[in-house]
């Protein structure tokens, strides 16, 4: 459960959870970062053709690539989430699916799936890690692509199994991270700590991690296919020292 110090259970993992805690400041802490260069890679990748993301949240990457004229939906495991998103201008024209990601469907005729921002390692397991992979693969149309973007674990930040590391330092707003890692079973228990000016807010985000090479073989087993992979969102090449990466599964032509 988020919140415990034991690692999180599959069977008892509920993909609604972190929308409970983080919708309602959700855009609020999160305004720093600009999606324009992700959005940009996408609209690229997906080369006119319909999109659907996995975790679409209030719309960060999905409103502006509707804006681009791309038809866009979603799946969320948070109805607040989804209620967020509907609410903003242009939101009640990207339909949403509640649910797992790993599990539910919103078509099988896409161009591009997507899946940001670590949101790959909010799955509580491997066996779910690699259901998500083959559920990306059934949305897919042949030659259709499936794009992560993700960081690389870095267990050497630990120190007896505990880390605390700033994720951003603005003027009235610092996000710090604590975790304790579970190394047997790649698991992190997280919790985010937002501190502002109003005060002090804490969002559980418990973390599954795998390494490329990893998410490689899940994407094999779907019958997915490397096709890039870069450090971030320019598409800057990815290499020894990367802490992120953005990588690129394609669906073969001739695939079913």
């Amino acid at each position: 459960m988020p919140g415990t110090d034991q690692p999180f259970d599959p069977a008892t993992f509920d993909p609604a959870a972190y929308g409970r805690f983080a919708a309602r400041d959700y855009d609020e802490l999160y305004a720093e970062l600009d999606p324009s260069t992700a959005v940009e890679a996408l609209a690229d990748l997906a080369a006119g053709g319909p999109v659907v993301e996995f975790g679409i949240g209030t719309g960060r990457l999905a409103l502006p690539l509707a804006g681009r004229g791309l038809e866009v939906c979603g799946i969320d495991g948070s109805p607040e989430m989804a209620a967020l998103l509907h609410s903003k201008p242009g939101g009640k024209n990207i339909p949403v699916v509640i649910g797992d990601f790993s599990k539910v469907t919103a078509g099988d005729d896409f161009a591009l799936a997507v899946l940001a921002i670590n949101t790959i390692y909010a799955l509580p397991s491997q066996e779910a890690q690699v259901a998500c992979f083959r559920n990306a693969a059934r949305h897919l149309r042949p030659g259709g692509r499936f794009v992560v973007e993700a960081w690389v674990p870095d267990v050497g930040a630990f120190r007896n199994g505990t880390a605390v590391r700033p994720v951003q330092i603005h003027d009235g707003h610092v996000e710090l991270e604590i975790a304790r890692l579970h190394p047997a079973t790649q698991k992190m228990l997280t919790t985010k700590v937002h501190m502002s000016d109003g005060g002090i807010r804490l969002v559980p985000a418990n973390h599954r991690y795998a390494w490329p090479s990893e998410l490689d073989l899940m994407a094999q087993l779907a019958g997915l296919r490397l096709a890039y992979r870069w450090q971030d969102w320019t598409r800057a090449p990815f290499h020894d020292a990367s802490t992120a990466h953005v990588s690129v599964w394609e669906k073969p032509v001739g695939a079913g």
